[in-house]
């Protein structure tokens, strides 16, 4: 006969170092959920440059709403001064600073002016930007040195200055607003998705390396958003056929999300301390797949390139959206602005165009 003896298990006790470090992270964990849900934008002071107008206006907008105390930047001092106008029923101070966010003596000049007039900055919105639209063939130089200007050293310049005087205070946000371009290289945005990742990566390297003097910094990933933009965009190549699929991709509501409801969230990802944001499901769902699958990725863009407009032996000079759809034949621009709808109400409101 053969007996079996039973050993019960000895009773794991859990190391004293792991209890506190699990102690540490829950208080830690704990604590940002809880300052997420109390914090309050009210009186606070936001900088935002591209603050004239599009996302940046529509950012200005909300942060008013919110009880916030405005400094907008931008190159256009009467497109400066209309979004003041607009501003002023929100009864919140606005103060409004011409500058070229790609010069650094510039963006120091502006800084300190914010600063003497409107007070130490709580907020800072990296939101310039400027996109060129054509194939690889027509662009210079000179179109990818002018998207780090604005795109990328603009952040870098207009951080720089803010960032001493959060530190000395302990606290502070800030917000770059970057792009699906960022994450995933689109055909003919090359000067502009160039940039944006870098943009990426200076905001995301920012997340870790400020958190211990209490700057939360906070990643936009917008997909396209309806602002009216394509009309303030530089066109390269064929540029009649590289408007032409530009602006509907801008306008449609399945690839755009509308710029009031990405403002909002925006503001609230600004107020919670988010890391991230990522706006709208496509570009969810293209990060998601570019991430999965690279390869293949990079290669279904390979194939949507060769259904693109192509490069023209002797490519004509950039021309803005709003001079290219002028110059279209009158029955293709019926048709482009009866697919555009709600890009052209956008631009209306937000771009201070007016498209008859």
């Amino acid at each position: 006969m053969t007996t079996h003896s039973t050993h019960s298990r000895p009773q794991r006790s859990l190391n004293p170092t792991t209890l506190a470090v699990a102690s540490v992270l829950g208080g830690l964990l704990l604590g940002s959920r809880l300052a997420q849900r109390t914090h309050s934008l009210a009186g606070q002071r936001v900088l935002i440059t591209g603050g004239s107008r599009g996302l940046g206006l529509a950012l200005a907008e909300c942060f008013a709403q919110a009880g916030c105390s405005l400094a907008l930047c931008a190159r256009t001092e009467a497109e400066l001064e209309r979004a003041a106008a607009r501003l002023r029923p929100y009864g919140v101070p606005v103060v409004t600073v011409p500058c070229d966010v790609g010069d650094r003596i510039q963006v120091e000049r502006m800084v300190a002016q914010v600063t003497q007039r409107l007070g130490a900055i709580d907020i800072l919105v990296n939101n310039a930007g400027i996109i060129q639209v054509g194939p690889y063939a027509t662009l210079t130089l000179q179109d990818f040195e002018q998207a780090q200007a604005t795109i990328f050293w603009g952040a870098v310049y207009t951080t720089l200055a803010v960032v001493p005087q959060m530190q000395a205070r302990g606290a502070g946000r800030i917000v770059n607003i970057t792009s699906l371009g960022g994450r995933v290289s689109i055909p003919h945005l090359l000067p502009y998705t160039s940039a944006k990742f870098a943009l990426v990566g200076f905001s995301e390297g920012l997340t870790a390396e400020l958190a211990p003097y209490g700057i939360r910094v906070t990643t936009v990933v917008p997909g396209l958003m309806r602002t009216g933009s394509y009309l303030q965009a530089f066109f390269k190549g064929q540029r009649a056929q590289e408007f032409s699929w530009f602006s509907p991709v801008a306008s449609w509501p399945f690839f755009s999300i509308g710029v009031e409801q990405a403002a909002r969230q925006i503001v609230e990802a600004t107020r919670r301390g988010a890391a991230q944001c990522t706006l709208t499901i496509p570009a969810h769902l293209l990060s998601w797949l570019h991430g999965l699958l690279p390869g293949p990725t990079v290669q279904m863009f390979a194939l949507a390139n060769r259904l693109m407009p192509q490069a023209t032996e002797s490519a004509a000079a950039p021309q803005r959206g709003m001079e290219v759809r002028a110059d279209l034949p009158t029955g293709v621009r019926r048709v482009v602005d009866a697919v555009t709808p709600l890009g052209r109400q956008a631009a209306a409101r937000y771009q201070h165009v007016e498209v008859g």
